[in-house]
């Protein structure tokens, strides 16, 4: 019994019996014992612009950030927020009372749900979901209560195609005397929907009417294609003052190992959040907090090209995994394809990726694992369509083998 405790009780917290490790290290393991190309993980496999990684390393050379960062984070980053914020949406925030800088959007999510829910309140999220969602609301002691986002009818436009809708009628009555909260995703990871103008005037309209807090995770923000459009909810009258916008600069810049995220708010929001965010991380990513305050100042053209050179890329792999006989749900938003394995003839998209590596050299995910319902995600798979365009081709000539 070396290195047993005596005591009955399971090791780890109740609450976060349910969660095990995360499907992305298994599938990345698989990928490496595999030597598959990992279209799993949503992470970048080049960095991204020269002049930001040297702006971190002028930090590291001029000793800014080496030690502990202010708390808030450094006044140059909350200004940089801010101006964002008002430059691509009009939306005015104080640096100094409405902006906190967190350990990348994963934190921000983790402290804004600590701060706001007591044990027993209630947060709809939109499944299928981010992973932490679940995990931090039930670190918090609140309920999680699904409503699932479906495959839309087949279009009658032959150029429109299908996409994960929200049945507002099923938002509406999910909200109880219990909901505290609605946690938001668009543009939408893993579906890659990006919520319409009306779809999100129906939520703020709900909000409130029933006097509800919203976080709203918009980490895609500058990964919006086609025709969509990437809306704060932020912007809707009378949710200002009860939403707390999430951002990161992961997903826009191409340095996901930095960790730099931050949140938006009303300042008793910001202080709220601030409050448990300070016993998590307490600080971190000083110097490169200066480095993402000189990347968020890019020209616009930056992030036009950012644009188009992913929507190439999902073009192409969306091409690949139509020819290789998957449904393809073409994303509107994020870095990210779902798609439906029925038409291979599968319909066990854990068994169907466990086994994806042996038959082709790929790696994807099973999008069940963002679902309470799982039965309403079996038959999806996520790939992530975030590197080099010659991996991409890669992975596309290996997945053909499956048509």
């Amino acid at each position: 019994m070396t290195g047993m405790t005596s005591t009955s009780r399971p090791l780890l917290n109740r609450r976060l019996a349910e969660f095990g490790t995360t499907i992305f290290a298994e599938m990345s393991a698989l990928a490496l014992r595999t030597g598959s190309i990992n279209l799993g993980q949503g992470f970048p496999d080049t960095d991204g612009p020269e002049e930001v990684r040297e702006a971190a390393v002028r930090a590291l050379r001029d000793g800014r950030g080496n030690q502990y960062p202010p708390g808030p984070g450094v006044p140059e980053l909350r200004t940089a927020v801010a101006a964002h914020q008002e430059r691509r949406y009009g939306l005015s925030y104080d640096p100094d009372t409405e902006v906190l800088v967190t350990a990348g959007a994963t934190e921000a999510i983790a402290a804004a749900l600590l701060a706001l829910l007591e044990p027993g309140d209630e947060v709809i999220a939109f499944e299928p979901y981010y992973d932490s969602y679940a995990a931090c609301i039930a670190m918090a002691g609140g309920t999680r209560v699904p409503v699932t986002l479906r495959p839309g009818e087949e279009s009658r436009d032959a150029e429109a195609h299908r996409r994960f809708r929200l049945d507002l009628d099923e938002l509406r009555a999910a909200v109880t005397d219990r909901t505290r909260l609605l946690l938001i995703n668009t543009p939408h990871n893993p579906t890659g929907t990006v919520l319409t103008r009306e779809e999100l005037t129906a939520i703020a309209e709900l909000a409130v009417e029933r006097d509800l807090l919203v976080v709203t995770d918009e980490v895609y923000e500058h990964l919006v294609f086609d025709d969509a459009e990437h809306l704060p909810l932020a912007t809707f009258p009378g949710m200002r003052e009860r939403t707390v916008t999430i951002g990161s600069a992961g997903k826009t810049f191409s340095f996901t190992g930095w960790k730099v995220g931050w949140v938006t708010a009303p300042s008793a929001l910001v202080t709220a959040v601030r409050s448990a965010k300070q016993f998590l991380t307490y600080v971190s990513s000083g110097p490169f907090q200066y480095a993402v305050a000189e990347a968020l100042a890019l020209p616009d053209g930056y992030f036009a090209a950012f644009r188009e050179d992913m929507l190439a890329k999902r073009d192409l792999l969306a091409a690949g995994l139509t020819e290789a006989g998957f449904e393809v749900f073409r994303p509107a938003g994020t870095y990210f394809i779902t798609t439906d394995i029925r038409p291979l003839g599968e319909t066990d998209g854990f068994a169907f990726c466990r086994a994806l590596p042996e038959r082709a050299g790929v790696v994807a995910i099973p999008n069940a694992v963002f679902y309470d319902h799982r039965e309403a995600g079996a038959p999806f798979v996520r790939f992530a369509f975030c590197k080099q365009t010659t991996v991409l081709e890669e992975a596309v000539r290996r997945l053909k083998t499956l048509a």
